[in-house]
């Protein structure tokens, strides 16, 4: 059965099905975080270069998205995304096989390039699936397999790496990657566009200025809330004085207000995409400027970490919307190079946050990078609402 490019003024289930699918491979992004000092031990570096497994899975999905998109350009949906899951598995088995710094951090980023397969490809079908007016909600839906990755994957694999070594949270990652993706070869039904997609016109809706000012919204408002994410679990630990036992809650505190982030992003950017990016991104400045001054202070800091997840995820369904909106027409490319802004947010910010903590402005420093990530996303905000003059 196939389904063509859709009007459906409902959510299809599918789109659900996808979200369930990024929440198995997101899980590795988010687990890493909570793991980084059990790594450092295990492989004797220092926490900064542990730090750069963040961003070696981001680098793979920075440099992959595009490419994979424009290889697969005519690809049938179903196939793209099944052949993405089986090159995640096959990189997460040969990390976890792997005793040393160099072949673990190679395959964080073939794992990211897989993964960057599949969210483009994702993205793009779940537009397909919905009508304009939809397109925000069907995005924050598809995306919450993200956020439940923080809320769920990421702390249960914290807790079972506890228990059985930080090796084997990726292991059960793979194990349930397998699984979503024999489900969605039973499930899924064959994607068709009402009209092949063509380079040539992908490559032009590239040239679009405004794309370009959306990706700059979205690399930055990446940047900023996870600059305070990447070392959310030393923080905790080390300035907040956190047990350890008590991490996986503590994280998923994040998840759980993600959720609630994109959930409310979903349903306003519709109707008032800029009012959403605005009030979103103000919002993790004064939380970010808060955490520096209070991370000492471990039940301010808990309540901070769950508001973070909130403000700094209510803007993802805007900034995605944002581009889909731009790119109408001709998607593909440009979704997937949207996935490549998020993914290079990611990267920056662990490095900026290193530099921080490096020059020795301590762990709470990263509150501040952040704030300065999120006050400087608010130029191309305010320079795409001023130039296109979209409701507010």
């Amino acid at each position: 059965m196939a389904i063509s490019n859709v009007t459906q003024s409902r959510i299809p289930v599918v789109v659900y099905l996808l979200g369930i699918s990024l929440f198995a491979m997101g899980s590795s992004e988010f687990l890493i975080s909570g793991v980084l000092p059990k790594i450092a031990e295990d492989l004797q570096i220092s926490l900064p270069l542990t730090g750069t497994l963040i961003s070696a899975f981001a680098v793979g999905v920075l440099l992959g998205a595009p490419p994979m998109a424009v290889a697969t350009l005519h690809w049938p949906k179903r196939t793209t995304l099944l052949i993405s899951q089986a090159l995640f598995i096959a990189a997460t088995a040969a990390g976890m096989l792997s005793q040393g710094y160099w072949s673990l951090l190679v395959s964080r980023i073939v794992g990211g390039v897989a993964y960057a397969g599949f969210w483009a490809v994702a993205a793009t079908t779940a537009v397909n699936l919905v009508t304009k007016e939809h397109t925000a909600r069907a995005l924050s839906i598809m995306v919450s397999g993200l956020s439940m990755a923080m809320v769920i994957g990421g702390p249960l694999g914290t807790m079972i790496s506890d228990i059985a070594g930080w090796r084997a949270g990726f292991w059960v990652i793979a194990v349930v990657t397998l699984i979503t993706a024999i489900v969605l070869w039973f499930m899924l039904p064959d994607i068709q566009q009402g009209q092949s997609p063509v380079l040539h016109i992908e490559l032009k809706t590239m040239a679009r200025p405004g794309l370009w000012v959306a990706y700059g919204t979205t690399i930055l408002t990446t940047a900023a809330y996870m600059a305070i994410f990447g070392y959310l679990g030393a923080l905790l630990i080390d300035t907040s004085k956190l047990t350890v036992t008590w991490l996986p809650a503590v994280l998923s505190l994040f998840g759980i207000g993600a959720f609630f982030g994109l959930t409310i992003g979903g349903r306003t950017t519709d109707k008032y995409p800029f009012r959403t990016l605005i009030i979103g991104t103000l919002g993790v400045i004064l939380i970010s400027v808060a955490l520096a001054f209070l991370a000492e202070n471990l039940i301010l800091t808990i309540c901070l970490v769950f508001l973070l997840g909130i403000f700094g995820f209510v803007v993802n369904p805007a900034v995605m919307n944002r581009v889909y909106t731009i790119a109408d027409g001709a998607p593909t490319l440009a979704g997937a190079t949207n996935v490549s802004a998020f993914q290079l947010g990611i990267t920056l910010a662990p490095l900026l946050a290193g530099l921080a903590i490096n020059a020795g402005y301590g762990l709470a420093s990263i509150g501040w990078v952040s704030a300065l990530l999120a006050m400087t996303a608010l130029i191309p905000i305010l320079l795409d609402y001023y130039v296109n003059k979209v409701k507010c």
